[in-house]
């Protein structure tokens, strides 16, 4: 399939950058989710300082590189 070239002789860009920037949004859309939600759930179990900033710092990362997984799939998907 041939690459479509715009008015001004932009390219469309790859499969693999279109997973890329999935990734890199629910990445960040995910960092945002997780330190909401983290910072609730260590405050309401009495976290505090270190144990705070960790414990938010863990969930960030981890909600992060979730919903990012699933975003560039959805983009993959949509090559």
């Amino acid at each position: 399939m041939p690459v479509a070239v715009g008015s001004y002789g932009q390219t469309q860009p790859s499969c693999f950058d279109r997973v890329k920037m999935g990734f890199m949004m629910g990445f960040a859309v995910g960092m945002a989710a997780g330190a909401m939600f983290g910072t609730f759930s260590c405050l309401r179990v009495g976290m505090r300082g270190r144990e705070l900033m960790g414990g938010v710092g863990k969930t960030m990362l981890q909600s992060g590189g979730t919903f990012g997984t699933f975003m560039s799939i959805g983009m993959g998907i949509r090559c």
